[in-house]
C-alpha cells in the first residue's frame, strides 16, 4: 500500500515524490572587538518586553463570591481580580500584581473563614442533636 500523497507527484518526476535535501547555509561571524579591515561593524540591540504571566484569580474569586461569600470577602476579591485583569490588559504589570496579590489574600481569607464557619455549624448541629436525643435523669 502506497502512502504517498498524489499532490506531490508530478509528471516530470515520473510519479515519484520530490527529493528533499537539507540545505546547508554558511554564516559569517564578525568579531565585534576591533576592525579587521575597511568594513565597519554595526550592532543592533532590540529590547523585547518579557511576557509575565500574572494570575488574576478571577475564577477563584467568582467561586468564593457564589458559594463562600463570608462577610462579602468573595465579592471584594472578585472586584480586585477584575481590576487586576484590567491592569494586565493595559500593560501595567506591577499594578496587576498588586491587585492580584490583594485578591489572593482576600480569597484565602474568605475560604478559611467560610470553612471554619461550616465546621462550627456542623459541630453545633451535632451537639444539639445529641443533647436532644439523650434522656435526662
Amino acid at each position: 500500500m502506497n502512502h504517498t500523497s498524489p499532490a506531490f507527484m508530478t509528471v516530470a518526476s515520473g510519479g515519484q515524490p520530490p527529493n528533499y535535501e537539507r540545505i546547508k547555509e554558511e554564516y559569517e561571524v564578525t568579531d565585534l572587538g576591533g576592525s579587521h579591515g575597511s568594513t565597519s561593524v554595526t550592532t543592533t540591540v532590540i529590547n523585547m518586553p518579557r511576557e509575565v504571566a500574572v494570575p488574576d484569580h478571577v475564577v477563584w474569586s467568582l467561586f468564593n463570591t457564589l458559594f463562600l461569600n463570608f462577610c462579602c470577602l468573595g465579592f471584594i476579591a472578585y472586584a480586585y481580580s477584575v481590576k487586576s485583569r484590567d491592569r494586565k490588559m493595559v500593560g501595567d504589570v506591577s499594578g496587576a500584581q498588586a491587585y492580584a496579590s490583594t485578591a489572593k489574600c482576600l480569597n484565602i481569607s474568605a475560604l478559611v473563614l467560610s470553612i471554619l464557619l461550616v465546621v462550627i455549624i456542623i459541630i453545633t448541629v451535632v451537639c444539639i442533636v445529641l443533647s436532644v436525643r439523650r434522656p435526662y435523669f
